[in-house]
């Protein structure tokens, strides 16, 4: 059996060692703590703005960035600060239907967005990480068949943490746990399923973060699905 390891207070020491930073610090982990209990009884979209932004400069993040750049597509992609141009929603409207582009763009116009541009200065690694998943979330959602419902959702979250080891993406996932548990207890195997698919497909696919998807709009989705080995989640498989 695995042993569960306690949290390392020395890299959050690390992190604030000078005493001017702990104020700082105290603040993050409370707005933190405070989002998250937010998030156990309602899906509040800007608790998890709040829940996310606090985590940009945690030894998790630093992590997750150092372990990412271990791939030399991902790496080349942070190096560079890849950041498309503004696209035009009703060009994309007009890609072929099976497009990501078309898909991408009907799911921002039901919506009612223009395009996704996260409020984030792009200064570090992981600034940079935590804009770019922002800015490509709704095309992950597409590429895996992952809805947007809260338990696909979750499944999407599942998803990230196996490619990436995103800090938001595991509280989010302990979120739905403690909320369904206490909440809802019927949902347990569809939230479960859903996180075992996630995790699962994400571990198989190639690094969905390494792409420039704007560069290949009218490629067929299902396309994209191949050449990423990517099976869509499908919510009645096993």
């Amino acid at each position: 059996m695995q042993t569960i390891k306690t949290i390392d207070w020395n890299a959050f020491e690390a992190i604030g060692q000078h005493t001017e930073m702990q104020p700082i610090l105290n603040f993050q982990f409370l707005t933190a703590l405070k989002a998250f209990f937010t998030l156990l009884t309602t899906d509040d979209l800007d608790a998890v703005d709040e829940l996310s932004l606090t985590l940009v400069h945690s030894p998790a993040f630093q992590l997750a960035a150092q372990e990412m750049k271990a791939d030399p597509e991902v790496a080349a992609l942070i190096q560079e600060r890849y950041l498309p141009p503004a696209h035009d929603l009703d060009r994309l409207l007009q890609c072929p239907p099976d497009s990501l582009g078309h898909q991408y763009a009907s799911s921002l116009q039901q919506k009612g967005f223009d395009r996704i541009d996260p409020e984030l200065p792009v200064s570090s690694d992981t600034t940079y990480i935590e804009y770019r998943w922002q800015q490509t979330h709704d095309i992950w959602h597409i590429v895996t068949g992952f809805g947007t419902d809260g338990i696909e959702e979750i499944g999407l979250q599942a998803f990230y943490l196996a490619q990436f080891r995103l800090p938001l993406a595991g509280l989010l996932i302990a979120n739905a746990l403690i909320s369904v548990t206490l909440l809802s207890p019927k949902e347990m195997p569809q939230l479960l399923k859903a996180i075992e698919q996630g995790w699962r497909m994400g571990l198989q696919a190639k690094p969905l973060f390494a792409q420039k998807w704007e560069q290949a709009w009218e490629k067929p989705v299902a396309q994209w699905q191949a050449e990423l080995n990517l099976q869509p989640f499908n919510p009645v498989g096993s």
